[in-house]
């Protein structure tokens, strides 16, 4: 088993070279969340995920959450290093300072995040829920709702859920049937939810679920759904605990990966209601619950770029370790680390990684801007960045994850097959990844049709834009650095190709948005990757003698000759329409 090491250098290069954070900690509300204080802030924190919460991963694998007596045991060891999480204040570091957070970026926050999710992804699920929970909390909910949980949410001392399956209502959340009846200052709310992630725990003192349900004159469909805050324990006028409302938990799921975060089902009003509040308007539950979902889709984009990076990490210990066979200029029996296979896989996995991270704090900038910048128009224009690249992240990266997994399987060969080596643990957790908070399916039908084809593509021309910028600004370039630049530009016209038939073609976009999707992220990840490359060019012409700088140059290099090269068959399957496999009737797949 690998010891996992936050890439401090490689976050420290993009925080200047992508994000630019002097610009961002510029905005007003960050004026206490310099340079200075955040290369004091992460690096303790990568010393805490690197030390304390990195060794739970295995061990939370092996020993999952467990429904007993009608409580959700955690896996062992969790409890209490979760608290030390609080106490640390490592829970939301972007927390709105009014109700005791810390007010850094949420580039910041990204950052201690990535390393939560390295070190366990099952477990950062817990702080993520919340964040999206405090997120939908600080837009649609009361000022007394605020004031009542956005405190103990932000600093970790409670968690939140979000609650919307059911098992007749998943993608389509029309179906949803949980009822919600007004009963004086409150209402009470009767149902069962399902896939719950941390549903229900002992690590917080108070779980706040959200949960969608239906009052019973509602309108049918998605126009009737409302958003309810349910809290485990009642709270009192005082803030202290009340009595224990009517949900519980009623079963944990047996899961593929992810076995430290408990998945459950949730029962409401077994006992004649539970206790909730209504969160915003009555029948626009769905606006406030996406607010949430988009934040929790960044995050687990985001995800797909942290076990990646664990299972990177992995392979190249193994490789650098496991004898096999000859290499040239290496005596007796070489590591496997110096066959060019075993380099392209690993090559591969980095670059696939890299080129994540990079969409992945470019995404997040862009979301402090659009919530910071005194400037409306900025705003505006960087929320629109933000909701474009959103499908991007979580569907682009997560597949990105399965990818990198599947090779940090393959690099430990027969041993990879093995449990005890870890690498498996990695590729069924990054498994769920492409499924939740909407399928990646989902995600390239919501890009094509409501990021593209709803303005007719002017966002996404904006982008297109932005890096033909880049091609420009690299026309003197020389070396590798041009060769990238051309690269580029050929990547940007088959997008552009793309664009132009979905414009035309809107009713074949269902067909082919996967492919579609994909190319944008192919091409969205690899600009980022050439705008690092050239400021690593910078560095080292300046005289800065630093491997990595040419690291960036070779894995940008890699990125364009083994990867964007797929850019031509997505384009492809694009252009061909959808017709050939659309027209089949479901009879049509059924064997024999």
């Amino acid at each position: 088993m690998s010891v996992y090491k936050v890439p401090q250098k490689e976050l420290a290069f993009i925080f200047d070279e992508i994000i630019h954070y002097s610009d961002i900690a510029s905005l007003p509300g960050f004026e206490d969340a310099g340079r200075d204080m955040v290369d004091v802030v992460l690096p303790e924190a990568a010393r805490f995920f690197e030390e304390i919460v990195a060794p739970t991963n295995p061990e939370g694998d092996k020993h999952p959450a467990v429904l007993k007596d009608g409580e959700v045991i955690t896996s062992p060891g969790l409890d209490p290093i979760y608290r030390q999480m609080v106490e640390a204040g490592w829970c939301c570091l972007n927390g709105d300072s009014r109700y005791g957070g810390a007010g850094f970026p949420s580039v910041v926050d990204l950052a201690v995040q990535e390393m939560l999710q390295s070190a366990n992804v099952g477990f950062s699920l817990l702080p993520m829920l919340t964040r999206g929970v405090v997120h939908a909390l600080g837009l649609y909910g009361t000022d007394e709702q605020k004031e009542t949980y956005l405190g103990n949410l932000i600093s970790g001392a409670w968690s939140g859920t979000m609650n919307l399956t059911e098992p007749q209502a998943g993608t389509d959340l029309s179906a949803v049937k949980t009822k919600a009846v007004f009963n004086g200052d409150h209402y009470l709310i009767s149902g069962q939810k399902i896939y719950i992630t941390w549903g229900d725990h002992g690590c917080t003192d108070n779980i706040i679920h959200l949960v969608l349900a239906r009052r019973p004159d509602a309108p049918e469909g998605n126009q009737g759904i409302s958003l309810f805050l349910v809290p485990k324990f009642l709270v009192n006028p005082d803030g202290s605990l009340g009595e224990r409302n009517d949900v519980k938990a009623v079963g944990v799921e047996h899961k593929l990966g992810i076995h430290s975060s408990p998945t459950c089902t949730l029962a409401f009003g077994d006992n004649g209601g539970a206790v909730g509040y209504l969160v915003g308007e009555e029948n626009k539950g769905l606006q406030a619950m996406f607010t949430m979902m988009n934040n929790a889709r960044l995050s687990v984009g985001h995800q797909g770029v942290a076990v990646g990076e664990r299972a990177y990490q992995q392979a190249v210990s193994y490789a650098q370790d496991r004898l096999q066979g000859r290499a040239a200029g290496v005596e007796g029996r070489a590591a496997i680390i110096h066959h060019p296979d075993v380099k392209r896989m690993l090559m591969q996995m980095r670059a696939l990684t890299e080129a994540g991270r990079a969409m992945s704090y470019y995404a997040i900038a862009a979301e402090d801007r659009s919530s910071h910048h005194p400037d409306a128009a900025v705003r505006e224009e960087n929320a629109q960045l933000v909701e474009l690249l959103t499908p991007l992240v979580k569907g682009w990266c997560t597949e990105m994850a399965m990818e990198s997994t599947s090779l940090g399987v393959q690099v430990h060969g027969g041993m990879g097959f093995i449990e005890e080596t870890g690498a498996a643990q990695h590729m069924r957790d990054a498994r769920i990844l492409p499924i939740y908070e909407g399928t990646n399916g989902i995600q390239a039908l919501d890009f094509i049709g409501r990021k593209c084809l709803r303005d007719g593509g002017q966002v996404v021309q904006r982008l297109l834009a932005d890096m033909q910028a880049t091609v420009g600004q690299l026309d003197t370039a020389d070396g590798t650095i041009a060769l990238l630049a051309q690269r580029l530009q050929q990547a940007i016209d088959q997008c552009r190709e793309a664009l132009s038939y979905v414009l035309a073609n809107a009713e074949e976009s269902g067909g082919i948005a996967y492919h579609f999707a994909m190319m944008y992220g192919n091409t969205v990840s690899y600009w980022l990757l050439v705008k690092l490359a050239a400021a690593a060019q910078q560095r080292i012409d300046a005289g800065e003698n630093d491997r990595f700088f040419e690291q960036k140059i070779v894995t940008a290099n890699f990125f364009s000759t083994q990867i964007l090269p797929r850019n031509k068959a997505c384009l492809e399957s694009v252009v061909s329409g959808a017709e050939n496999f659309v027209t089949m009737r479901p009879a049509d797949f059924v064997t024999g």
